[in-house]
């Protein structure tokens, strides 16, 4: 079955601009078709310019054209057929921008999937049918399939959708589907995830990817395709009611500004907003300091504006001088109380394991602070999903730990604000980074 016309997709410059960009992810194990599945998309939405066509064709030489090329641009991705890095790219509906990340499947490279899902309102999870055993009564998962789902939901990705791929290969894919199905909505089920959809594709021919199954495929599945299903997705959007929260990046002083008349230059606090909302009037603390102040001033791109939300980038001016500075954190008077300890999720990336007592550097929001992990609770079987005691934890495990940091910092639990639950975890001595923190409860 070759894939359709697409009709519906059209350039950028003429996508109705009210609705917000979809930014989403492909995860799973290696081969899985990640790469494919994109390069179908981007082919069928004509989102490909001249040249890149022109380097499909004659490396085809007469033969289907080779999609997975059109994400994986490094040399040694191409050489060693895999995908190394993650690769970003556009392509729009006459409904819908959207933004695609395609993360590496490989263990190795977990790390750049977890920084594509940070980002990400949705998370499309590939299952190569051709590498499970269909025929048994419960079907086995890939772990990197249980992996990424559990990273994408831990991370508080919104929408997680699993594109079973390669059913093309399949003499009888109708009942294998079905039994896939099962296996990912009990895995689902026991790790408590929301699943958004469950959809047949074959990105190799296009089928089910950008227009509904017709033909051989249509007796056993009614369901819509994956674009429309990704178009149907809505796109994350930071909490703006409630108490404000700002980790502050950069602090200016504009040439020309006069001051207040005594000597004193404004100065204009930039961060883009992590929670709430500000206006002029607003009383704000600044954290660790402590100090409060009254919002004299709310600029945008340079310019004066009423107010800022959740998820723009605002200059705060204040009504008189405090000491800030990039790393300090700008909240509504006493809606935070920093801490020294806190529970999290440790995501580890490192070749070198995690262990009780060893000290890093962590970064919460911008501000970097000397840290040790106090104590591991216990690692996340992903098989099982089973709590297991233990005394470290290794590269691409899950566990609940404890930390203590050398100053406080403002933490807030993950499952309510995004930026203010989340940090990164730097080995001192090679700088790698090695770990995700996701706030658990603050002690």
């Amino acid at each position: 079955m070759t894939a359709l016309p697409l009709t519906n997709l059209v350039h950028d410059n003429e996508v109705d601009t009210h609705h917000r960009a979809l930014r989403f992810l492909t995860a799973g194990s290696v081969d899985d078709g990640k790469s494919t599945l994109i390069g179908r998309l981007l082919f069928d939405g004509q989102a490909i310019l001249a040249d890149q066509l022109d380097m499909l064709e004659k490396r085809a030489a007469g033969q289907p054209l080779d999609l997975s090329l059109l994400t994986d641009g490094l040399e040694a991705e191409r050489e060693q057929g895999i995908t190394i890095d993650v690769a970003y790219r556009y392509f729009a509906t006459k409904s819908r921008k959207f933004i695609i990340a395609d993360a590496p499947g490989h263990e190795q490279y977990t790390r750049n999937m977890v920084t594509a899902a940070a980002g990400s309102d949705a998370a499309v999870v590939l299952v190569d049918i051709t590498k499970l055993d269909t025929s048994v009564g419960a079907v086995t998962l890939l772990p990197q399939t249980r992996r990424h789902s559990l990273l994408a939901h831990l991370l508080r990705v919104p929408s997680i959708v699993f594109a079973v791929n390669k059913l093309d290969a399949l003499a009888q894919p109708g009942p294998a589907f079905a039994a896939v199905s099962k296996a990912l909505r009990a895995f689902a089920e026991q790790a408590g995830i929301e699943v958004t959809a469950i959809v047949p594709v074959s990105a190799l021919r296009g089928d089910n990817v950008t227009q509904p199954l017709d033909g051989e495929w249509a007796t056993w599945y009614q369901g819509p395709s994956l674009l429309q299903v990704l178009e149907s997705l809505p796109g994350v959007q930071e909490k703006v009611e409630g108490r404000l929260s700002i980790p502050v990046q950069y602090v200016a002083r504009e040439s020309g500004e006069t001051g207040d008349g005594v000597g004193h230059q404004p100065r204009t606090l930039w961060g883009r907003i992590a929670h709430g909302q500000v206006k002029a009037g607003d009383q704000i603390q600044i954290l660790p300091s402590g100090q409060t102040a009254i919002v004299a001033e709310v600029r945008r791109a340079g310019e004066t504006v009423a107010h800022c939300v959740a998820g723009e980038s605002a200059g705060v001016v204040l009504d008189r001088q405090l000491d800030v500075s990039r790393g300090d954190w700008i909240i509504t008077p006493g809606s935070a109380t920093p801490t020294q300890s806190f529970e999290a999720t440790l995501a580890w990336l490192d070749n070198e394991p995690a262990v009780a007592g060893r000290k890093y550097w962590l970064r919460h929001g911008n501000r970097w602070v000397q840290a040790r992990i106090s104590a591991i609770e216990h690692r996340l079987d992903i098989h099982t999903l089973a709590e297991q005691d233990a005394e470290d934890i290794k590269v691409n495990e899950i566990g609940h730990v404890r930390i203590e940091t050398q100053s406080a910092l403002p933490v807030e639990p993950y499952a309510s604000n995004r930026i203010g639950g989340a940090l990164i975890v730097v080995d001192p001595t090679s700088n790698r980074t090695s770990g995700a923190l996701l706030v658990r409860a603050a002690s």
